[in-house]
This record gives C-alpha cells, structure tokens and sequence, in this order.
C-alpha cells in the first residue's frame, strides 16, 4: 500500500484520492463485451485492486453491458468509505457490441439507474458524460441538452459529481455554465499530446484530468524508444509510460486496467518509479 502512495494524491470533487486509480473496462469479455472468460480471475483483480490501496476505480455500465459493474459489486460490496467509483453515461451497446450515442434525457437517466442497481449504490460519486460526436475522439458539438439532463438528476440527489469524457475545451466551458465539472477523461499518453495545453490550464484551476490509453496509438519507432528507456530502468514499457503520465502534471489521474492480478501489481508499482529531469526530457522528445 504504501507503493501506491508515492505518487500522491489529488481531489476529485470534495473526495481526495490517490493518483494511482485503476480502470474496470478491460474485465468484460473481448471488445468489453459479454462476460470475462474467467470470472474467478476478474474478481481477484477488483480484490486485490483494492488490497492494494486504490481508492479510485473507473467504470461503466456500457462495459458489457453491465458486466464490469455486477462484478465490481460482487467483489467489493460493501464499498469501502474511501472508495470512489466513477462512471460514465452517454453510450449504449447494440446486439453485436457496436457502441452507439445515448444523449436523450431518457437514456441518460435509464443509464444512471443502471449503473446505481447493478453497482449497488444509493447515489453515485461521479459521473462522466461521454461525448459521442466521433467515438475516435473529441469532435465540436453541443452537450448543454445532455449534461443539463445529468444535472437535473444530480439535483434529485442521484449523483454526487459530475465530468466530462471525449471532449473539447468548448464542450468544457459550455458545460461549467450548466454545472461544476470536477474531472475531464480524455485519450492522452506519450504518442498523443493534443491536450497538453488544456492538462495545464485543468491543472491551474484544480480540476482532475484522467488519461485513458496511456500506451495507445505509438509508432514502433516511438515504442522502441519508450523500451529502451525502459530497460535502462529496469522496468517495464508501461510503468515507464505511467510514470512520465504522473510526473506531467499534479492534477492527473491514472486508471491502467487490466485482468491480471501481475500486470496490476506492475501497474501499481509505477507510482514509486523516479524519472529524472534527463529522462523526461528524453521521453518528451518521443
């Protein structure tokens, strides 16, 4: 546990939390759809996630669907009074996994539902509106029907806090004059820096930021460098890649997942991975 705590902590909402999170996504079955082959092994992971001293996990009841949510609830329940768990809204899945927009007030306040049964919550600590515009990426459009919608839930005593995920810095200030905006979730790793100026504007107001693929999209000439770099410190690619995420910036948030009970254990240990100024300099340059 104290491994973990290397890294520090940030607030998300009127919650303190350790920067180190953990995301449920990757423990639904392939393309997170249907059941984990191994549900045993799945709920290890989620026990041991939170052994380990992780008091944030991601999710959504679109993982699935509903699949990541059951199980969190079969591990942890009864959760943990230092246990934040987010999720997200704003999509569902079709029959054979496609993922489609779920922007109307009633799909939205169907998923809140949702994603209060099966995580067995009175009221959910935060919730992420994704943006659907482009499923690639954040694309311009307005989320003000949408978000008010998750506003109006809010205010009934539903959910705690509210995010945003897949958005662009408009979406982001449209959606503060609807209502407090405590976290944005967006891709961003090494490979991928289009958000570095809004990570430091986030940063200068104190709100999270929480990557997600922090090893997608590399060229296997940017892979090569990360590896060699990685091997200078003995350590591994992604601890590597999680480590350069938590000395970018104060503000942001991790939540590596995975099914493995070891590849957690690596994930965590990137908390206590030093990077000096040279090697972030050298990891910079990728």
């Amino acid at each position: 546990m104290s491994q973990i705590n290397a890294a520090g902590t940030f607030t998300l909402g009127d919650r303190t939390v350790k920067r180190l999170g953990y995301g449920a996504m990757q423990l639904a079955g392939k393309g997170v759809f249907g059941p984990p082959a191994d549900r045993g092994a799945a709920l290890a992971v989620l026990r041991e996630v939170v052994e380990s001293g992780v008091d944030h996990i991601d999710t959504s009841d679109f993982y699935g669907p509903h699949i990541t949510n059951q199980l969190i609830r079969e591990a942890l329940h009864p959760y943990r009074d230092d246990l934040v768990i987010v999720t997200k809204v704003g999509a569902v899945r079709g029959s054979k996994g496609e993922w489609h927009p779920a922007f109307s007030a009633d799909e939205l306040t169907r998923a809140v539902h949702d994603n209060l049964r099966n995580l067995g919550k009175d009221v959910l600590d935060v919730v992420n509106l994704r943006a659907m515009f482009d499923v690639h990426g954040p694309a311009e459009g307005s989320i003000e029907a949408p978000l008010s919608a998750l506003a109006e839930l809010q205010q009934k005593g539903l959910i705690r806090h509210i995010g945003l995920s897949n958005v662009t810095a408009t979406q982001i200030a449209e959606g503060r004059k609807i209502t407090a905006i405590v976290g944005v979730q967006n891709q961003y790793n090494l490979a991928h820096r289009e958000d570095d100026a809004l990570i430091d504007e986030l940063a200068r107001e104190g709100t999270a930021y929480v990557p997600f693929f922090p090893l997608g999209g590399f060229t296997p000439l940017q892979s090569s460098t990360l590896s060699e770099v990685a091997k200078r410190l003995e350590a591994t690619p992604m601890q590597v890649a999680l480590a350069w995420l938590l000395h970018r910036s104060p503000n942001i948030l991790l939540i590596p997942g995975t099914s493995s009970v070891a590849h957690l254990r690596e994930n965590l240990a990137a908390a206590s991975l030093a990077l000096s100024a040279d090697v972030i300099a050298e990891l910079d340059g990728i």
